[in-house]
């Protein structure tokens, strides 16, 4: 008699991990799609366009595609570890399960950085473009606004937060495409000196190794977000792949959004090569003025804010709720954040603890966004190398898996791209990185002594674990018939 597989089991089955469902799974493949695209904002480019063209040296196309090729390797192991462990808790559950719970600890508190300055980074971002528009209004006023606006969205219900999503995923859009019309009928008309060219995407002149470095720094910061669909692993109801169906697919197509809208840019522009420091805040901005009219230009800032703002945090906001929830109900952060409403089937403390602490954080970094940029890059990095670790540990060494490109040659790839990143960040982003690092060590040891922070299926009152199933039929399927 054969025991089933984890892999087989029955959609929202929790109780093979320790737990019970308590979150509302009501999330298809498409809603986490929709997540995802919304977090990582199709229209990104737009804030940062013109820093990333003097860096790339107009290539900011080119710049989006590296970024494409050197996350790809790093959305194939967060779905080769969301398959096996369909649970909230994202890389903190991947690498305590893969590798060794305490490790799990620390992956977790390093993405905590990156999931908590990701808001404030937001809400800045958001305060610089609404101030733009509105100059009487303080930069401060702006970000309570957001801020009490994205908790109340996130405090309805994860069902209303889709809502949400969906009706700004289809306002940036429609800008894309009311973008994209503009800019060819301005290149049809040589408006400025437009003309179709490839420069944008690739130009020898100016191309070389450096730039490739400083391509992926930039990209990397881009790109987050998608790691975020993996929080909203027990909300969804579409099985133990949505998940990475979701991140690969929205990954691939916010690459398409990003490169598309990049390359016409740049083509509005051909003979610039770089923005004056002063002007490259607003260059694309700039670029929709001179094409269209103030109005237009306006408009483009305006939802560039609210989908910034708005759309983009309350997805930061939900990913970092989802975190904190998990490792609480594992013992491994204060138990009370584990708390859920019984009406909305929310995390409700750990989302007002997230907007308490973005409150003071987004205060107190208004204008300091290259800094947090930094911050939130070294979280994330290096959450990610122990996610890639977990995939060869668990798949490669304890399951003998025989899928050699899945399981070792992907995932020391997309390890080998973020050590170099990680390596070429900031010197302040390292020494901030580093002592946030020894401050989860010090929690991870004040939890330990007290013997809290097991999880679930190690505990000896606890049901069969997924290593315990794993185990079992492997031992079955290699009893000798009959």
């Amino acid at each position: 008699m054969s025991t089933p597989d984890r892999h087989v089991q029955g959609e929202g089955d929790l109780t093979q991990f320790g737990y019970k469902q308590e979150l509302n799974r009501g999330l298809s493949t498409t809603d986490l799609l929709i997540y995802g695209l919304v977090f990582m904002v199709p229209i990104a480019p737009w804030a940062i366009y013109g820093t990333v063209y003097n860096e790339a040296k107009g290539m900011v196309p080119l710049v989006y595609l590296i970024g494409l090729v050197a996350m790809i390797f790093t959305a194939l192991s967060y779905a080769q570890m969301s398959r096996a462990f369909p649970i909230a808790g994202s890389v903190y559950s991947y690498v305590g399960r893969g590798i060794h719970p305490k490790l799990g600890f620390i992956a977790g508190w390093t993405i905590l950085l990156d999931y908590l300055l990701v808001p404030t980074l937001l809400y800045v971002f958001a305060a610089e473009s609404m101030s733009g528009i509105f100059p009487a209004v303080p930069k401060w006023a702006w970000i309570l606004l957001f801020l009490a606006v994205n908790t109340a969205i996130n405090y309805v219900g994860i069902s209303f937060t889709a809502v949400v999503n969906r009706l700004f995923l289809t306002a940036e859009v429609l800008f894309l495409v009311i973008f994209a019309v503009m800019a060819v009928v301005a290149i049809a008309h040589g408006t400025g000196g437009a003309h179709v060219t490839a420069k944008p995407l690739f130009d020898a002149a100016h191309f070389s190794a450096p730039l490739v470095g400083t391509a992926l720094s930039i990209a990397v910061l881009s790109f987050l977000g998608f790691d975020g669909i993996a929080t909203l692993s027990e909300e969804s109801k579409g099985g133990h792949r949505s998940a990475g169906i979701a991140m690969i697919g929205g990954l691939f197509l916010v690459a398409f959004f990003f490169v598309s809208q990049t390359w016409l840019a740049g083509m509005l522009i051909p003979d610039t090569t770089s923005f004056p420091d002063a002007e490259a805040g607003n260059a694309f901005f700039d670029i929709v003025g001179r094409i269209s009219n103030n109005g237009w230009q306006i408009a483009f800032l305006a939802m560039n804010a609210l989908a910034v703002g708005i759309a983009n945090a309350v997805a930061a906001q939900s990913a970092t709720s989802r975190l904190l929830f998990s490792m609480s109900r594992d013992g491994q952060l204060p138990r009370f954040l584990a708390h859920i409403n019984t009406r909305s089937k929310v995390p409700e403390r750990a989302i007002l603890l997230v907007a308490g602490i973005t409150l003071v954080l987004g205060l107190f970094f208004v204008g300091q966004i290259g800094l947090i940029s930094s911050l939130v890059n070294f979280g994330a990095l290096t959450a990610f190398l122990l996610l890639h670790v977990s995939v060869v540990t668990y798949y490669g060494v304890r399951r003998r898996s025989s899928n050699i490109l899945m399981h070792w040659v992907g995932p020391i790839i997309g390890f080998a791209i973020i050590g170099f990143v990680l390596w070429n960040a900031e010197p302040a982003a390292k020494i901030g990185g580093i002592v946030w690092l020894v401050i989860g060590v010090a929690v991870l040891a004040y939890y330990s002594r007290k013997g809290i922070g097991i999880l679930p299926e190690h505990r000896a009152d606890a049901a069969p674990g997924p290593a315990d199933v794993e185990t079992a039929h492997l031992q079955t399927a290699s009893e000798p018939k009959g």
